[in-house]
């Protein structure tokens, strides 16, 4: 058993830092980079959450280093979407899903590796909204695009929900893997219901 959620925490993760390597290269594709601004971009947003979690949580070296398949999986996934891009009709909207399928995938994986580490519930939740949203916050700076954070729709609560549900159905101790699919689609419905319908937290300051 222990085997098995070790297995799809892995498959999780790899799947997370791919999908949201893609999501920096499309952002690079509208900025008009070649194929080395695809590949600095999109590993620089699919390794950044990690990398920002494994130094808060003080586990050095941070994980690509200790296995570069990370680093390997973001620099194909980047050169893949480099030829892929000119057949895509529109490079936002291919952007914001998949952005959305990484943020969710992050939440979960993030909660679930700093709960590895022994950190608190409290940090683990801190930890998987930190490993969502930092590598969207680096490609958008690096590429000088308007935060994907600041959108009006709910983003960053969306990553928090997911990470809170699966440590819930993680602590209930249910059947191997209910916890990461329930964190998942949490919060990958959320966002996909807050991009479809522009729904956003109230703001007092508008």
């Amino acid at each position: 058993m222990a085997f098995d959620i070790t297995t799809a925490i892995n498959i999780m993760s790899l799947s997370a830092v791919a999908v949201f390597a893609v999501s920096g290269a499309l952002n690079a594709a509208r900025q008009r980079m070649d194929i080395l601004g695809f590949m600095l971009i999109g590993t620089v947003t699919g390794l950044g959450g990690g990398t920002l979690r494994d130094l808060v949580l003080g586990h050095l070296p941070v994980f690509w280093v200790r296995e570069p398949i990370w680093i390997s999986i973001c620099l194909i996934a980047s050169a893949v979407t480099y030829f892929v891009t000119p057949m895509l009709a529109s490079l936002s909207r291919a952007l914001v899903w998949m952005d959305a399928v990484g943020l969710a995938l992050f939440a979960v994986a993030g909660t679930e590796v700093a709960l590895k580490f022994g950190a608190t519930p409290l940090i683990a939740v801190c930890m998987g909204v930190m490993t969502a949203s930092f590598g969207g916050i680096a490609r958008d700076v690096l590429c000088r695009s308007s935060l994907t954070l600041m959108n009006e729709e709910l983003y960053i609560t969306t990553a928090l929900a997911g990470s809170v549900v699966y440590l819930i159905l993680h602590e209930l101790g249910l059947a191997a893997n209910v916890d990461l699919i329930g964190g998942f689609c949490t919060a990958f419905i959320l966002r996909a219901l807050a991009i479809k319908f522009k729904i956003k937290l109230p703001n007092m300051y508008k």
